[in-house]
């Protein structure tokens, strides 16, 4: 194992922390799109949702005086939404820096677990800059939503499930916007032999990019699937899925939408674009594998995007 700031071992201290806080998440057999394939169904968690997974890691690290500063963090929705529940859980203030675009469904539910949110910003890359002279006005902690250790360990667990859960499993495709959830994924299987697949839009390509450059470069993301929609892939993120060799596929948004299609209508799942990503990267016939585990990563869309894109718009 390369000498990473996250490793197996974080991953499982990390289940130990959500396990009875959080759902234990579904596997489905999907055998009729795909022999082989399963699902996981990270929708099914809290806030609808993988998220809620690295927030309460994340907050179990936050001391008393931290704490009691409140915290703060940005993003277009799900990982607004699960800082605003745990918070809540935890008795901490939180505040949320979205942005003009933001699903408006999402910064709903984000206010009404509970959290403050900051709606100043037209944009994923201002709404970063946003957060810095917050952070420093308000002295709140920032829980980052993809690209702290114990955030990426939190992810993990959704490895650590597949694993037990999928024997003979050999290939995990992971949705990717800023590089937590594929990096913690890659955390916990890569060394048990498994293969970690992550997913882009073309649109969206902060991790390719990130690669590429051997470090964190910034992207304009332009995509259907706003759950991906990072400005940027992790520091972390792109060293740990650059040591443990993790292959980056993209797929177009028709194909996004496509999928979302199919998840609906053939395994019955209310997905969200960013969700359906790694399911049309299978369609497409980008995956090889025996026994493939896609990660369906989460659940939060308006009625008006799902039925557009249901009515094939």
């Amino acid at each position: 194992m390369p000498d990473l700031a996250v490793t197996p071992d974080d991953v499982a201290r990390a289940a130990e922390i959500v396990r009875g806080r959080l759902h234990r998440t579904p596997i489905f057999s999907a055998r009729s799109l795909r022999e082989g394939l399963s699902l996981k169904a990270e929708l099914f968690q809290r806030t609808g949702s993988f998220k809620p997974r690295g927030v309460l890691t994340s907050l179990a690290a936050l001391g008393p005086e931290e704490r009691s500063r409140g915290v703060i963090s940005v993003s277009a929705g799900n990982h607004a939404q699960a800082l605003a529940w745990g918070a809540g859980e935890e008795g901490i203030d939180a505040l949320l820096v979205m942005w003009r675009g933001a699903s408006a469904a999402k910064v709903a539910a984000t206010r009404a677990y509970g959290a403050e949110v900051d709606l100043h910003a037209a944009d994923p890359a201002e709404a970063f800059g946003r957060l810095h002279d917050l952070v420093e006005a308000t002295g709140r902690v920032f829980v980052h939503p993809f690209d702290a250790p114990a955030t990426i360990a939190g992810q993990g667990t959704v490895g650590l499930e597949v694993l037990q859960d999928v024997p003979g499993v050999d290939t995990v495709v992971v949705p990717c916007g800023g590089g937590g959830l594929v990096s913690g994924v890659a955390v916990a299987c890569v060394p048990a032999g498994v293969r970690v697949v992550a997913v882009e839009p073309a649109g969206s390509t902060a991790l390719r990019s990130g690669l590429a450059a051997g470090a964190p470069v910034p992207v304009r993301p332009d995509s259907i699937a706003d759950a991906l929609s990072a400005p940027f892939a992790g520091e972390h993120a792109v060293r740990i899925c650059a040591a443990l060799g993790v292959e980056v596929v993209t797929v177009s948004d028709d194909e996004i939408r496509e999928a979302f299609r199919t998840l609906y209508a053939r395994a019955k799942l209310a997905v969200e674009p960013g969700a359906a990503a790694s399911l049309a990267a299978v369609l497409a016939g980008g995956i090889d594998g025996e026994r493939i585990v896609a990660v369906v990563s989460g659940g939060n869309v308006s009625a008006e995007i799902a039925s557009g894109i249901l009515a094939g718009r």
